[in-house]
């Protein structure tokens, strides 16, 4: 759960990188609550909650997708490539399931880095 209340911490922070575990975590957790919020509106017959959820969460999708990209040394233009059908999703789906640059990149430091003792 703390990394889905970082990524929403960071609401609309599209610079900077993510790892692979904040990334997938947020999904995970997305994918429960949306399932969570269908299954509510099957049985109450509205979708309100899950379009009010999905309009509400988009932005802090958008931003941790740009800077998991980021952390795999790509732009945030690479989001496009989804645009092209099943293709477009494979490479996305390998693009956000790689390992991130172990070196700083163009992008910022490596997450995963621990700072170093004082």
């Amino acid at each position: 759960m703390n990394w889905y209340l970082a990524v929403l911490k960071n609401y609309a922070g599209f610079g900077g990188r993510a790892r692979r575990k904040e990334y997938w975590m947020f999904t995970l957790v997305n994918i429960a609550v949306v399932a969570v919020l269908a299954g509510i509106g099957v049985a109450v017959d509205t979708m309100i909650p899950y379009v009010v959820y999905y309009v509400a969460i988009l932005i802090p999708a958008l931003a941790v997708t740009v800077r998991r990209l980021h952390d795999t040394g790509r732009s945030a233009w690479w989001l496009l490539i989804s645009l092209v059908p099943l293709v477009g999703a494979i490479v996305m789906l390998v693009f956000l399931a790689s390992e991130g640059e172990a070196a700083p990149n163009r992008f910022g430091e490596n997450p995963k880095a621990v700072p170093a003792a004082a």
